[in-house]
């Protein structure tokens, strides 16, 4: 698991290589990762945007920015939780994600916060290291 805390709301990140999703003869390989969104902090805060960077393993660099995660825009309480599994594709075995949410708070302050960096990385990622 990878974690960050911004700003009392902690992002923790849990990825994991789908075999049966993936085709590596073909130069497709998918992961899912799990997101948790924790406010440990005093105020109401909204999600409203995404960003990430998305590298493969040639270094090769995807930007994607967006409304809210799977179509919607959390609000956490002081103590909540939010949690969201998504996905991505990779022509390499292995690759690494990073990026922020845009938070707004109840009083209307914007601020982003941390995505923690995680690696992305395949079975056969694995066999090209021995």
């Amino acid at each position: 698991m990878y974690r960050a805390v911004t700003r009392d709301i902690e992002v923790s990140v849990t990825p994991r290589y789908l075999t049966e999703r993936s085709s590596p003869d073909n130069g497709y390989f998918f992961w899912a990762y799990e997101i948790e969104i924790t406010n440990r902090g005093p105020e109401t805060v909204q999600l409203k945007t995404r960003h990430w960077l998305i590298t493969d393993a040639q270094g090769r660099r995807q930007e994607v920015r967006g409304a809210g995660v799977v179509g919607e825009t959390p609000v956490l309480e002081p103590g909540e939780s939010y949690e969201y599994t998504s996905g991505v594709p990779l022509p390499t075995p292995s690759g690494f994600m990073t990026g922020t949410y845009g938070m707004v708070t109840a009083a209307g302050e914007s601020f982003d916060i941390e995505i923690p960096a995680f690696s992305l990385d395949s079975v056969q990622a694995a066999r090209t290291l021995n």
